[in-house]
C-alpha cells in the first residue's frame, strides 16, 4: 500500500515537473518573442546610423573625382575650376545647385546639369553657347550665340561666321535682334552676306558681298523678309529696302 502511494507520489511529482518546464518554455518563448521584435529593432536602428554617417559623414564615399563632359571650348580643368567642388567632402552632402550655378556663370556655359555619380564622383554636364556670328565691338571680335549673349574672343575672323558689326552705343537686346536675324538667314542668302550692321532693335542692314545694301529692319517676319530679298536681287538698285516685306523697296 505505502509502495502504491510512493509511486502515485513520484508520479504526480514527475507530471508537475514535466508541467513546471512546460510552462517556463511558454513563458520563455513569448519573452523571446517580445525580445525577439527589441534586438531587431536595436539592429536596424544601429544599422541606419552606420549607414546614415557612412553616406553623410564618413570618408567611405567622399568625392575623389570630377568627370566633365560636353566642354569642347572650354577646358576640363576650367570646367572643374570653375564648379570647385570639394575634393574629400561626402558625395552625398555637395550642394549640386551650387555647383551647377558656377560652372553656368563661366560666359561659354548655355548650361549644365551636375549630378552624383557614386561612389566617390560629382558629374558636371555643359552645353556650352554656339556661335552663329562673330560682332565686332570696337577693335574686339566677339562670337555671339543665337540669343545674342557675346562670350568668347576671336583673334581673326573666322571663315565660316558671318560678321555683326555693332554701331556706338549698341544695346545688348540690339544685339539678340541682330542674332535672330543671322540664325533665321536661309544658307543661300546668308553665304552672300558680307556682314550685319546693328544700330537699334529695329536698325539692322546686311551688307552683301556685291556691295549691296538691304534694310533689313528688326527680326520680325524673318522668313518673309528672306523670300522677298530673293526677289528683289534679280532686280537692279544698291539699296534693297525689305524692312516692310508687304512693300518692299529699291533705290540706287
Amino acid at each position: 500500500m505505502a509502495e502504491t502511494r510512493t509511486r502515485a507520489s513520484t508520479s504526480t511529482g514527475t507530471v508537475a515537473a514535466s508541467s513546471q518546464r512546460r510552462f517556463a518554455r511558454r513563458q520563455w518563448s513569448r519573452r523571446w518573442l517580445r525580445l525577439r521584435y527589441v534586438v531587431i529593432a536595436v539592429l536596424a536602428l544601429a544599422l541606419l546610423v552606420v549607414g546614415v554617417w557612412s553616406v553623410w559623414f564618413s570618408s567611405l564615399l567622399a568625392v575623389e573625382q570630377v568627370e566633365v563632359t560636353g566642354a569642347d571650348v572650354l577646358s576640363e580643368q576650367e570646367v572643374r575650376e570653375a564648379a570647385s567642388v570639394p575634393v574629400g567632402d561626402p558625395v552625398a552632402r555637395i550642394d549640386l545647385d551650387a555647383v551647377r550655378a558656377r560652372v553656368e556663370a563661366l560666359a561659354v556655359v548655355r548650361s549644365a546639369d551636375v549630378t552624383r555619380a557614386w561612389p566617390d564622383g560629382v558629374r558636371v554636364e555643359v552645353e556650352e553657347r554656339v556661335a552663329v556670328a562673330v560682332v565686332r565691338i570696337g577693335s574686339t571680335l566677339r562670337g555671339m550665340d543665337a540669343e545674342g549673349v557675346v562670350f568668347r574672343d576671336y583673334r581673326d575672323t573666322p571663315t565660316d561666321l558671318p560678321r555683326v558689326d555693332a554701331l556706338s552705343g549698341v544695346t545688348s537686346e540690339a544685339l539678340r535682334e541682330g542674332a535672330a536675324v543671322v540664325a533665321a538667314l536661309p544658307e543661300g542668302l546668308a553665304a552672300d552676306v558680307d556682314h550685319v550692321e546693328v544700330g537699334t532693335v529695329d536698325q539692322i542692314r546686311l551688307l552683301l558681298r556685291d556691295g549691296r545694301e538691304v534694310v533689313w529692319g528688326s527680326s520680325s517676319d524673318a522668313e518673309q523678309k528672306a523670300r522677298v530679298l530673293e526677289v528683289l536681287l534679280e532686280q537692279d538698285g544698291r539699296v534693297l529696302d525689305v524692312s516692310v516685306p508687304a512693300t518692299p523697296t529699291t533705290r540706287s
